[in-house]
């Protein structure tokens, strides 16, 4: 039987799971904007606890791969790194945009009849990283940065029912509706890695945690920041 601890950073949700084949056994996510840094390792800690397991009984380490936040990225990447070095473990990654597609899937998300599912990750103003797969989970293009307008993905849109998935499908609402387009604003979580991760495991697709580096797609642009004042966090 194989664990897997499951670590999402990818956008403004922080998101852990550890899973055994497949399955999950608990998870923790974080509610509170920008808490990757401080809370990634804590929550690892608490699962590892809370099963009565140290880093090194489990098989392997899954990290969303990007793209998306910079930090986010930095510091998923950053731990599960640390962990599978410190504990010998392979280190295994997954692209946000497979991690929304299968988190579509997991969670009963499909409309009646869907055709395809796009996953929309949040970059700046009319701007996402995205991909196309099929209703059944088959990635159909490479990842790509769009800045969205009336025509995109209109073949697609044409054909049937689309799902628009992520942080970014709200945005993009107005111009994409119609011929029965759905859009669903969430960000990808860690639970919705155990099924592709195992995938990944049995099939041996290992990342070499001495060399990874997360799928930024585009160079990091620092902004400033405001100040956040609501937080919470969530045992799942």
């Amino acid at each position: 039987m194989s664990k897997i601890l499951l670590i999402e950073t990818s956008t403004a949700l922080c998101s852990t799971a550890l899973s055994e084949d497949g399955k999950i056994l608990c998870a923790r996510q974080s509610t509170e904007p920008r808490a990757h840094a401080a809370m990634t390792a804590v929550f690892l800690k608490e699962m590892l606890d809370e099963c009565g397991l140290r880093a090194a009984d489990c098989d392997a380490v899954c990290v969303s791969a990007g793209p998306g936040s910079y930090t986010g990225l930095r510091v998923g990447s950053s731990t599960a790194k640390g962990i599978c070095l410190a504990a010998g473990l392979p280190l295994l990654s997954l692209g946000t945009p497979d991690i929304l597609a299968a988190q579509a899937r997991s969670e009963g998300l499909l409309p009646e009849g869907c055709r395809y599912i796009v996953p929309m990750v949040d970059a700046r103003r009319m701007e996402v990283y995205t991909a196309l797969f099929s209703a059944d989970g088959q990635r159909l293009t490479d990842t790509r940065a769009m800045v969205v307008d009336e025509q995109s993905y209109r073949a697609q849109r044409e054909e049937g029912p689309v799902l628009f998935i992520g942080d970014g499908a709200a945005k993009c609402a107005e111009l994409l509706e119609g011929n029965g387009a759905v859009f669903v604003q969430v960000c990808p979580v860690a639970t919705a890695m155990a099924g592709p991760a195992q995938q990944a495991f049995d099939a041996r697709r290992f990342e070499d945690p001495a060399y990874f580096e997360p799928f930024y797609l585009k160079e990091f642009v620092a902004t400033t920041g405001k100040n956040l004042l609501h937080s919470g966090r969530e045992r799942v």
